[in-house]
């Protein structure tokens, strides 16, 4: 297998930059999870590596080797698209082995590599079946199979399960987890569905209008975003984010969001002392935002007043959307919690894990 750099790398469409100045390293074995909202730029930089784009500025290499120029039968990747892109008129076997036949691989190797792929993605029964007899999973094996059979440095992944219903892309998921891990593969893989990229990932790159915004493991982009963006679109409900000023008050610090006063704890003071005074941007996730009754133990506390305006059962859990002063935000309360719709309440929240940025920069403040 193989690592991949991209160095500086820009690509143009006319006026558009699609990918801007990317300068990352991808590790061997590793999986790798382009993620960031429509026209970021994920699929530009993943074909780039293909080589179906020209590069504008920068270079790529794989294993050490600049592949600027070379074709993309040259590159020893494999791709899995968002279309399966399957013959209909081929069995699945020969789907499968078309692209060893082209390469004229000699036929007991092909008949070797199509049947312990087969084996692996537990299809072997279904080898002599039409695509039409499939269903949109087994569709999504095959295409996987037949990446697999390639024995790539590389395999590129472009939203492969898009097309599945959501109980199916769960048990996909875990499928190229598995498989990542039997093949001990380079994986690079695209998507815009951050609970693929959480789950499947074990670095993953945030991109925003073709920029880097943040290349992290799934824990630190939570626990730990590196701006504002990244804040906002990791996790699901998003972070809720108030306009305040960081007010000091006979030696402590508080967030002061006008209806609302929370103590900075004693940990995050030191970064936010030099904000004294001045605006930034609080941000708070739902996961720490709790129902009074049902408070964790040890945390730094601190409350604000609120209405209950719509509750959300989720089974093991309940969002809250509360409202304070015409501002919304959500909580993520125990199932047990009691709490109706225009209840007033003082949820607590752990101040523990709060998140402050630079309006200006909306860069976090650490």
């Amino acid at each position: 297998m193989a690592d991949v750099t991209y160095e500086h790398v820009t690509k143009h469409f006319g006026d558009v930059v699609a990918v801007n100045d990317l300068d990352m390293k991808v590790a061997d074995k590793e999986f790798l999870v382009l993620l960031g909202p429509s026209g970021c730029g994920k699929t530009t930089a993943l074909r780039l590596l293909a080589g179906l784009e020209e590069i504008t500025q920068g270079n790529i290499y794989i294993e050490g080797q600049l592949v600027n120029d070379v074709p993309p039968k040259d590159r020893d990747i494999a791709m899995v698209f968002q279309s399966y892109a399957l013959y209909p008129h081929m069995s699945v076997y020969d789907n499968m082995a078309f692209g060893l036949k082209l390469r004229k691989t000699p036929k007991d190797e092909i008949n070797k590599r199509v049947k312990e792929a087969a084996r692996i993605l537990e299809i072997g029964e279904l080898l002599n079946r039409k695509p039409k007899q499939l269903s949109g999973g087994q569709r999504q094996r095959v295409a996987v199979g037949r990446a697999i059979v390639r024995e790539p440095k590389v395999f590129l992944m472009d939203e492969p399960l898009s097309n599945l219903d959501a109980k199916l892309r769960v048990a996909a998921r875990a499928e190229i987890s598995k498989l990542h891990q039997r093949l001990e593969t380079t994986i690079i893989y695209v998507t815009h569905d951050q609970v693929e990229a959480m789950t499947m990932g074990t670095t993953v790159v945030v991109l925003k209008d073709g920029l880097l915004q943040q290349m992290d493991t799934p824990y630190n982009l939570y626990r730990y975003p590196s701006n504002l963006f990244v804040a906002g679109f990791i996790g699901s409900p998003a972070m809720n984010f108030f306009d305040a000023t960081l007010v000091g008050e006979d030696g402590d610090l508080y967030v002061d969001g006008g209806l609302f006063r929370l103590k900075v704890p004693e940990g995050k003071l030191q970064a936010l002392l030099p904000y004294k005074g001045k605006r930034v941007t609080f941000g708070i996730r739902p996961d720490d935002i709790h129902d009074p009754q049902f408070t964790p133990p040890d945390i730094t506390a601190g409350k604000i007043k609120a209405q209950v305006d719509v509750t959300e059962l989720m089974g093991n859990e309940v969002f809250v959307h509360l409202l304070v002063g015409g501002k919304s935000f959500v909580g993520r309360f125990d199932p047990r919690t009691g709490v109706r719709v225009r209840d007033t309440i003082e949820t607590v929240v752990n101040m523990d894990n709060m998140h402050a940025f630079d309006p200006q920069t909306e860069q976090v403040i650490r």
